[in-house]
Parts: C-alpha cells; sequence; structure tokens
C-alpha cells in the first residue's frame, strides 16, 4: 500500500479523505511543507499539499532525494509551488474545480455582509443595542459589478449577481468564447464598476494587480471583494483606499501575507502584521480566513480528485490534471504532451 504524506492537515481534511481513500495508507501531519519539515516525507510515496505551503525549489529538490516522484495539490491554485524547477523530478497535479459555487457564494455572502454591515448589526443584537444608525446600506439592483477573471467561479457569480439584477462586465486575458459577456478593458472596468471582484490567478503578471494607481481609477465609493489570491492586491494600497473614502467597503477571503496566519489559531498571539491588524479593525471590512471553498460538497471534490489524481499516477495513466510549465507558455497545441494524452515528463 503506497504511502501519502498530508502536510498543513487540518480536521476536515481527514475526515473527508478518510471517507474517500480505499487505496492509500495517509499520513496527516499538522506541520506545513516547508524547508524546515520536508523531511518529515520521508518514506513517502507521494506528498499532499495545501495552498499555503512553501514548496519551491530546496523543497522540491528534498523531496526528489527522498524518492517523492508525485506532487498532489488538494486545491486549484499553484502559485506557491515552483513547478518550472518541478519539470523532469516531481508531477504535480492539482484539483482544478473543486465546487466553484461554494466560493462564489461566499463572495456573494462577502458583499452582502459588507454591504449591509452585517457583522456590526450582528453584534449589536446580541448586546440589545436595535439602533439602525449607521447601518445604511445600498441597493445592489441596477449597479454594475466588474469580475476579474472569467473562469468557473467568476462565470459562477456572474450569474448570481444577474440574479440580483446587476449589470456585469468583466476582464480577462483569454476572453471565454461564446459566454454571452460583456468584456471591456481593465482601465474601463476600474472606472465603470460600483463593485469590483477578484477571481483570476496570482501569477507574476497580476501580483499587485490592483495598486494605488488602479484604486485611483476608480470610482469613489466603490466596493472590493477578493476570494482568490491575496496578493492580487496591494494591501497597503487598500487601506489608503479605505482611508480616504475611495473604497466604500472591502470583503476579502484572503490576504497576501496569510501564510503564517491563516488556517490555525493565533486568538492568544499578538499579531505583528500591522497592515493586516488594521484591516481587521475597519468597520468597513469584513475579513475571513480563506474559507470559501469550505463546503461540503466541495470537500468531497477535492478529496476524490486528489485521490483520482494520484490513481492515475501510480497506475502508470496520463494525468489529467497534471501542471506544466511547458503547458503554460503557450506551446502549440499539437506539441504539447498533455493534449496528445501523455503525461508532461
Amino acid at each position: 500500500m503506497k504511502t501519502i504524506t498530508f502536510f498543513d492537515a487540518k480536521p476536515y481534511d481527514r475526515e473527508w479523505f478518510d471517507r474517500s481513500n480505499q487505496s492509500y495508507h495517509i499520513r496527516y501531519l499538522e506541520s506545513k511543507l516547508t524547508p524546515s519539515t520536508v523531511q518529515l516525507a520521508a518514506g513517502s510515496d507521494a506528498v499532499c499539499a495545501f495552498v499555503n505551503d512553501t514548496i519551491n525549489a530546496e523543497v522540491i529538490d528534498a523531496l526528489y532525494a527522498l524518492g517523492v516522484r508525485v506532487l498532489a495539490m488538494r486545491c486549484a491554485g499553484y502559485s506557491n509551488v515552483d513547478f518550472v524547477h518541478a519539470f523532469d523530478k516531481i508531477n504535480v497535479v492539482r484539483v482544478p474545480a473543486y465546487s466553484p459555487y461554494a466560493v462564489a457564494e461566499h463572495t456573494m455572502a462577502l458583499l452582502l455582509a459588507v454591504n449591509r454591515k452585517l457583522p456590526r448589526a450582528y453584534n449589536r443584537t446580541r448586546d440589545f443595542n436595535f439602533s439602525l444608525v449607521g447601518l445604511t446600506g445600498v441597493d445592489l439592483h441596477g449597479k454594475t459589478i466588474g469580475v476579474i477573471g472569467t473562469g468557473k467561479i467568476g462565470r459562477t457569480f456572474m450569474d448570481i449577481c444577474k440574479g440580483f439584477g446587476m449589470r456585469v462586465i468583466a476582464f480577462d486575458v483569454f476572453p471565454a468564447k461564446d459566454a454571452n459577456i460583456e468584456y471591456v478593458t481593465l482601465d474601463e472596468l476600474l472606472r465603470q464598476s460600483d463593485i469590483i471582484s477578484l477571481h483570476c490567478p496570482l501569477t507574476e503578471q497580476t501580483h499587485h494587480l490592483l495598486d494605488a494607481s488602479a484604486f485611483a481609477k476608480m470610482k469613489d465609493g466603490v466596493f472590493l471583494l477578493n476570494t482568490s489570491r491575496g496578493a492580487l492586491i496591494d494591501s497597503t494600497a487598500l487601506l489608503d483606499a479605505l482611508n480616504s473614502g475611495k473604497v466604500r467597503g472591502a470583503g476579502l477571503d484572503v490576504y497576501e501575507e496569510e501564510a503564517d496566519l491563516f488556517f490555525k489559531d493565533n486568538s492568544g498571539l499578538l499579531i505583528q502584521d500591522d497592515v493586516l491588524a488594521l484591516l481587521v479593525s475597519r468597520p468597513n471590512v469584513v475579513l475571513t480566513a480563506h474559507q470559501a471553498f469550505l463546503t461540503e460538497e466541495a470537500l468531497e471534490n477535492i478529496a476524490q480528485t486528489t485521490l483520482a489524481n494520484l490513481d492515475e499516477f501510480f497506475a502508470g495513466e496520463p494525468l489529467t490534471n497534471e501542471i506544466c510549465y511547458q503547458c503554460d507558455e503557450g506551446k502549440v497545441i499539437e506539441d504539447c504532451r498533455k493534449w496528445r494524452k501523455e503525461r508532461c515528463f
């Protein structure tokens, strides 16, 4: 029986993987995968990692030396993986789609919470304070929402927004064909939108996509939503925009320096990140701890897809969900092994 070591494992990981697993011995570790913990993978046939693990060249070389030949990411994002260095050493697979509804619905929940000031209202009524002063929101009906990134999650969120009677515009470097989406340039989206929601991957090109210059192009009083990756937003620039009133409110499920903080209880610690502390203290910011994916349906899909990815690898089959830097470089389809139903190496 093959041994799979899980890093940064949580109780919900154990629950859903144990339900779906019939073929592997799984070792669950609470530690994140980093250069200092990678040796804990000794004796493993595969490693399973998550969004805030550090999978750099040093970790990849160490895993390779330990005999690990497959890294299974139990998430869609892989910006924390040096998959260029992994090429020809360790096959990397992921879960490209687990539940677009989970993330899209959480995004709308954030918008409703920050617009109608639900956290503040909830805290007031628990103290039997039934004053409505300071709780005024706006109608979402008729507002223009700009969606940056029109993959499955982005399009699902757009459908939800249309159900609220909102006008939806979008920007994507790779527009979806025949999708009946009103695409505009990024600058036009920033200028026209009453609400902006991020649903694009984190790359070198999208790092700090929303910086000070981008905020300057936005409408005064815009709402900002991010359930994608924290580093899409320059957090210091966001604070300035909140202070000036340029941003009326922000609903965030991610933060650019979240790796050492999220997914664990820090309530007894003095947080040294001043930017995060200021964001959390703002009454017009609703911050959740990277939980947009967290539904029963999504967790079941993550477990089943991850195990299916491992089944393919150990059976010597083509890897349906393999990550390969060459595939991301725009190679001609006929030259791509993945398109020929082969492994990337």
